[in-house]
């Protein structure tokens, strides 16, 4: 693979997590007086972030696309856990792509313990930009998994390069990376994996037992400079299919966006 991957995970989330707060923070009551979210419809803009707390119950925040699961914490983030609790817990997710997010208490959903996040993106209602140089550089996971980013590198003849550092399905690290076509606002990209036990620190590494395997495509699209989604759809099985979040946290040097 190309020289993306040797940038380190946790060093990106480090990036990610030292940058300065340019948003609102909004807070969401769970429970307390009632199976109910007060607010129960909430709408905020693209980069602000929710904290739910728990005012009395056993319950939980589950969003309906799987982008978060939250109580003392959220599955995926550090060691968060998103299994519904009756601790005042207090958890806080960041909304950095527009769309519409309904999430339930796993507990209390046929009681009608309900709830929705619309996020307006900026820029006269949260449109994609189209994809120019600007755009290189390495993204990360904005959700709250906070597992995966990629390497992306706009190259001539309008074509998009993106290599991802992931994890398989059952466990272990997985690389994935490809090159697709730019159109306008969104780039698909066709998509392989490595695999094979040839792949192996040199001076073990062996070609012979390595090979490119199909893996599915990523379509990215960006909001702004800073921000974006991924949606992907996996041949492979355990990948399925969804969408991310993504956040910027490096910039070339010498390259300016827009």
């Amino acid at each position: 693979m190309h020289s993306h991957f040797r940038k380190a995970l946790p060093a990106a989330l480090s990036l990610a997590c030292a940058m300065p707060a340019v948003a609102a923070t909004h807070t969401v009551t769970v429970g307390g007086n009632g199976l109910r979210f007060s607010p129960r419809e909430l709408t905020i803009a693209v980069g602000d972030s929710v904290t739910f707390t728990n005012a009395g119950g056993f319950h939980n925040v589950h969003a309906e696309d799987g982008s978060f699961r939250c109580a003392n914490g959220c599955d995926g983030v550090g060691s968060g856990d998103g299994t519904p609790s009756n601790s005042s817990w207090s958890a806080t997710v960041t909304f950095n792509a527009a769309g519409t997010f309904p999430y339930t208490c796993d507990v209390h959903a046929d009681s009608g313990m309900t709830g929705t996040i619309t996020v307006e993106g900026g820029g006269g209602g949260g449109g994609n930009v189209p994809i120019t140089s600007g755009f290189t550089g390495t993204w990360v996971d904005s959700g709250a998994t906070g597992s995966m980013g990629f390497g992306v590198e706009v190259l001539p003849g309008n074509n998009l390069l993106a290599e991802g550092y992931t994890f398989a399905p059952d466990g272990g690290q997985a690389w994935i990376g490809g090159v697709g076509p730019i159109s306008g606002n969104s780039a698909v990209v066709t998509v392989t994996t490595i695999d094979g036990p040839g792949g192996r620190f040199p001076p073990n590494f062996d070609q012979s037992q390595v090979q490119n395997t199909p893996w599915g495509t990523l379509t990215f699209t960006f909001s702004d400079c800073g921000h974006g989604q991924v949606a992907w759809n996996s041949t492979v099985p355990g990948y399925g299919s969804g969408t991310m979040p993504l956040l910027r946290v490096t910039q070339p040097a010498g390259i300016t966006c827009p």
